[in-house]
This record gives structure tokens, C-alpha cells and sequence, in this order.
């Protein structure tokens, strides 16, 4: 046991930390993350793999879904999730062109596609919905940062 010395007094804000032991495991495991509906961490995501999808041709959204669960293995992304993230860029984007035919959810042959239209309007309104999704994220991490417990009661 460490005898402290009179002079070494307790300050706040002064934690001095020394380095790791060696051996020492990195600390950034976390938990998995089950994704949710609304949820902005989730869309972003979500709106990350639409943004890569082939052009012009339907895409089966279960291979979204599997697609979402291979490329982030913390996370869980169900299927209806990613419909409704889906059903909500369709929405905005009837909302900024007035038709559904560049951003089409439809039945297909093996269950329900999504079709974006194969053109240069596509790239610039996906990554103006992505820079909103990350906005929300962002917003988010600032109000968990403002908290001074882990419920929201302040």
C-alpha cells in the first residue's frame, strides 16, 4: 500500500492516466445494436447500402436485409426496418419529384424489390437523404452527451 505525501492533493479535473499494461484487450467492444424503425443510426445505415445498389433494375429487399446483416455484423437489421426506412425515402421522394417511378417498392416474382432509376437526379437527392440521416445522428450524440445519467430525465 502507497503512503500518499502531504503535498499531493486531489484536484478535479486532473486524472492522469498512466499507458495500458501490456497484454491489455482494446476496450471498444460494445454490444450488438438491434436496429429500429425511425431510429437515425439505423437509416443512416440503411440509406448507405441504397446509395450503392445497381441502378435501373429491381432489387429484392431481403437481399437489402442480408446485405445490411453481413455488412455490420454489431447490428441487426430485420426486414421490417429496413421496409419501413424504404417506404419512408419513397415517400420523400414523391415528396421532391412528384412521381414514384425513379424510387419504386414493388412485388416481384421472389417477393417485394425496390427499383431507383438509372439516372444522374438519383446520386445528389440519396446523398442529400443520407446527409439528413447523419444530421439526426449527429443531434442525437449531442443530446446523449448533454445527459448526466444514462436515463433521459436529465
Amino acid at each position: 500500500m502507497s503512503v500518499l505525501s502531504p503535498d499531493t492533493r486531489t484536484v478535479p479535473g486532473l486524472l492522469q492516466l498512466r499507458p495500458a499494461p501490456a497484454g491489455m484487450p482494446e476496450p471498444t467492444l460494445q454490444p450488438p445494436t438491434v436496429a429500429e424503425s425511425g431510429d437515425p443510426f439505423s437509416t443512416l445505415r440503411i440509406v448507405d447500402l441504397v446509395a450503392r445498389m445497381e441502378r435501373g433494375r429491381p432489387i429484392r429487399i431481403d437481399d437489402l436485409v442480408d446485405s445490411l446483416n453481413a455488412r455490420h455484423l454489431d447490428w441487426l437489421f430485420s426486414r421490417a426496418v429496413v421496409v419501413d426506412a424504404l417506404v419512408a425515402l419513397e415517400v420523400n421522394w414523391m415528396a421532391d419529384y412528384r412521381n414514384a417511378a425513379g424510387f419504386a417498392i414493388q412485388d416481384g416474382k421472389y417477393g417485394a424489390t425496390i427499383t431507383l432509376e438509372d439516372s444522374p437526379r438519383v446520386d445528389p437527392w440519396i446523398v442529400g437523404q443520407a446527409l439528413r440521416a447523419a444530421s439526426a445522428c449527429r443531434q442525437a450524440l449531442v443530446g446523449f452527451s448533454r445527459l448526466d445519467r444514462a436515463t433521459s430525465d436529465g
